[in-house]
Order: C-alpha cells, then sequence, then structure tokens
C-alpha cells in the first residue's frame, strides 16, 4: 500500500474519532402517542390496589407528591378521569366506585383516610369532596348523601383562608352535583379573586388559571382575559414549563398555562407555539416506567400523571376517547373543556 495511502487512511480516521468525539449526541426521539399512552395505561395498572383504590406511585412505600401527598382520594380520582379521558376500562370499577361511595360521611363529605391535609378543616371538606364528586360524575354514579351543603358551610366559615387554587373548586363541585354555584356563593368567591392589571392573580399562574377555568365553569368571559394570555404567553421558559417558581409552588403551573392559553387564545399561531413547546417538556417529564414525574427526574406520581395528560391532550399530542365522555368538561380541572375558537 503506497506511503501517501495510509498517510491519508490515518488522517479520515483520525478526523471520524474526533467528529465523533465533539460531535453532540443525536437527540433523544420522543415516544410516540401510542407509546405513552400504553405507559401511562400500565403505570396506574401497577398502582391498582385490591380495594379499587389507587397509590401514588408504583413502590409501595412512595407517599406521593402534591395532590397525591394531600389526600389518598386524589390518585383515585386522577385515575378514574385518565381511564375515562382515553376508553380505558378500570382494573376494577365496581370496586372503586364502592371504594369512593365509602368515603363519605354522614354530612354529606368525602373524608380521606392517609395524606397530610385534615378532612374536618375548610379546605379538606372541600378539596376531599370535590375530587369524589367529580369521580363520581365521571363513574356516572351519584353520591349517596348531597354532598352540596359541605360547600355552603364552608362558604359560610371563613371561606376568605381557603387557598387561591380553591376557587374554581365550588362551581366544578355543583356542575358535577348538576345544580349551577347559587348567586351568592357566586358571589362570595369573585370577590376573593382580584386581578392585577395584567389578568394575573396573587402574581401566579394556578391561583390565575383556577379564576380563568371559574369563569369557563360558569359560563361567563374571563376578565382581562386577553391581558392575562400575553402575560402567560410571555411567561413561558425556553424549555417549554412555566415552572418560574420553586417546584414546591408549581408542580401544576405548565398544565394551568396550557389551559389559559387554549382557552383564551383559540388557534393562533403563537398559541400553537407556545402549545408545542409545552408538549415537549411534558414529554421530557415521562419516566422508563411509563408515568410521569411533577418535572424532569422526579419520581413518576399519579397527580403529575394527569397533569401531563392533560396537557399532551390540550396540545394535541394525545387525542382522547371519540365521542367524550358525557359532561367531558366537568372531568379534572379543564383538560376535555370546548374550545371558543
Amino acid at each position: 500500500m503506497p506511503v501517501g495511502y495510509r498517510g491519508s487512511m490515518r488522517t479520515a480516521v483520525a478526523t471520524l474519532l474526533i467528529a465523533a468525539i465533539v460531535a453532540p449526541p443525536a437527540p433523544a426521539v420522543s415516544p410516540g402517542p401510542a407509546d405513552v399512552l400504553a405507559g401511562l395505561r400500565g403505570f396506574f395498572a401497577k398502582t391498582a390496589q385490591p380495594d379499587g383504590s389507587f397509590r401514588p406511585g408504583i413502590d409501595p412505600a412512595y407517599e406521593g407528591m402534591s395532590d397525591s401527598a394531600f389526600s389518598d382520594l386524589a390518585p383515585v380520582a386522577y385515575a378514574v378521569v385518565i381511564h375515562k379521558t382515553f376508553g380505558w376500562k378500570l382494573p376494577d370499577e365496581a370496586k372503586t366506585r364502592e371504594f369512593l361511595l365509602d368515603r363519605q360521611r354522614a354530612d354529606g363529605s368525602f373524608a380521606n383516610k392517609a395524606g397530610t391535609v385534615d378532612p374536618d378543616s375548610p379546605a379538606g371538606r372541600a378539596y376531599n369532596t370535590t375530587m369524589a364528586v367529580m369521580a363520581l360524575k365521571a363513574l356516572g354514579t351519584p353520591p349517596r348523601r348531597d354532598p352540596l351543603p359541605v360547600f355552603d358551610s364552608v362558604l359560610k366559615a371563613d371561606y376568605k383562608e381557603l387557598p387561591a387554587y380553591m376557587t374554581s373548586f365550588f362551581p366544578l363541585a355543583y356542575l358535577a352535583s348538576g345544580r349551577p354555584i347559587p348567586p351568592e356563593a357566586d358571589k362570595k368567591i369573585k370577590a376573593i379573586m382580584p386581578q392585577d392589571a395584567d389578568g394575573y392573580l396573587h402574581d401566579h399562574v394556578a391561583a390565575t388559571f383556577h379564576a380563568a377555568h371559574y369563569y369557563r365553569l360558569i359560563g361567563e368571559p374571563v376578565p382581562k382575559g386577553e391581558a392575562m394570555l400575553a402575560r402567560v404567553l410571555r411567561d413561558q421558559k425556553p424549555d417549554g414549563s412555566w415552572m418560574l417558581n420553586p417546584p414546591a409552588r408549581d408542580r401544576h403551573a405548565t398544565f394551568d398555562a396550557v389551559f389559559v392559553v387554549r382557552q383564551l387564545g383559540g388557534n393562533r399561531p403563537q398559541v400553537r407555539a407556545a402549545l408545542a413547546k409545552a408538549a415537549g417538556w411534558a414529554l421530557a417529564c415521562r419516566n422508563p416506567d411509563g408515568g410521569f414525574g411533577h418535572y424532569p427526574g422526579s419520581p413518576s406520581d399519579a397527580d403529575a400523571g394527569f397533569f401531563h395528560a392533560g396537557t399532551l391532550v390540550m396540545a394535541g399530542v394525545l387525542r382522547p376517547v371519540d365521542p367524550l365522555p358525557p359532561d367531558a368538561h366537568l372531568l379534572g380541572w379543564g383538560h376535555l373543556f370546548p374550545v371558543r375558537e
């Protein structure tokens, strides 16, 4: 072999080696919708319990994060909503129904047996009862007792101290029970949702989302909607998320923002671009076990599974069952809400 040829071969090999070392790694291939759905369904199958309930995660020792840690009714409610969203059969729907019904107390409220919230506190009574009533609505089953007196009593107590993220719980619970929110209750809730000039509440996207969700549930225009939309679009991070605060405060921020963007922005080009980026971030939160963490690298959680799946539905990446379940806009936190184009 000629010396010049050997030299050129060595140069070519060296060039290839250097290129392999310095070249950026090939981008990871995003899972297709079918893979995402199969993984999510598998995650919930692994968390299903014999009594019809669901654990927060696959590991029995995992105590959950956010809603899943707040109340043991949350993983059950989110499992029901996810299964109904995609037309899947629950592992044992009859037992899940009985599990929820058995958590109702004589006064109509529903109670958690595990979780950080006090079931007798105003927040616990409103949270647990809303989640259970919404899940039973998805199952086509009414509660054994009227739950609405619970909300009447909460609104007569120190309701102004309720977290700002609970405002839309009230119309959701009333509508899921077949009644509109009473005018006096509506007036009280609106009084605790003052907005800034940019449409935000408390400079936080979660409180802002619940205000937008509230007005969409009662069928009224969202006040300062254009300003709210502009701020939400402006706040999106380069990675597609809206996690502007520490994770403990912003775990649901991306879902919350996507709801606002989709509901208030319709099909505008900037809305489509924001939704595509948000979908990419949601997929980055997916774990090898098929579930989703609240943010990339966090453990798979039933709560996170609902919110990221909901984001992907609103972004058009995952398609819900067709036709939708009855009153689909009352399932979860609005991922199936019709959009006013």
